[in-house]
Order: structure tokens, then sequence, then C-alpha cells
């Protein structure tokens, strides 16, 4: 059973960081796709960024693009996702999920959210 344990959220200020973490169990993330969510108030849940275990860039939404980076330790069996120039835009629920990487791409898994394991979600606020 995929099981994923996310880690890291909170209250922060504008502009501060944060560095969320994913740890996979009960599988190994180097055969799945990883991606970042997230859910605000009153708007529709969007995939913040993705990533393949194979070569290539990830995805990122155009909204984190430059802000966000996410990353994957293989051997620790873990994604993460910083988060830098936070802005009140940012204040969400932020899950984690996995999907095979013989069923889909970052791309397409950021893109469509089609995934086959969620995480507990956590969630980030920014605010003074």
């Amino acid at each position: 059973q995929l099981q994923l344990v996310e880690s890291g959220g909170g209250l922060v200020q504008p502009g501060g960081s944060l560095r969320r973490s994913c740890a996979a169990s009960g599988f190994t993330l180097d055969y799945y796709v990883i991606g970042w969510f997230r859910k605000a108030p009153g708007k529709e849940r969007e995939g913040v960024s993705c990533i393949s275990s194979r070569d290539g860039s990830p995805y990122y939404a155009d909204s984190v693009e430059g802000r966000f980076t996410i990353s994957r330790d293989n051997a620790k069996n873990t994604v993460y996702l910083q988060m830098n120039s936070l802005n009140a835009e940012d204040t969400a629920v932020y899950y984690c999920a996995a999907k095979s990487r013989f069923q889909t791409t970052d791309y397409i898994m950021c893109s469509r959210g089609i995934v086959q394991s969620w995480g507990q979600g956590t969630q980030v606020t920014v605010s003074s």
C-alpha cells in the first residue's frame, strides 16, 4: 500500500521560506512520479510541482516558477518542496501525491491531478 507522510508546514511571514517533506512508505519512490498540489479556499486544486525519476526538468506551475524547487532523494525515499519568497497567495493546504512513472509524466500528473495516492495534507499559512 502506498503511503505518503508529509511534514514541514506551518505559519510563515511574507517573503519567508518553508521546506516541505514527503516520505514514502511501502514503495520505492524511484518508480513513481511525485508531485505537490495545493488547495486554497474558494480556488480549484492546483498542481504546484511534479518530478519524475527520469532525467529532465520538473514541472512547475507558473504561479511558483522561480520560487519553489522540488527535489527527490531516492536513497531516503523522500521528496522535498523548498518554498521561497512566499506570499499570501501561497496560503493553502498542500498535499503530496504519487503515481507510477509507467502511467504518467510529471506534466500530466500536475496538470490533470490524477494520482494513485495522496499524503495527509498540511496547512501552509503566509501571514504577518
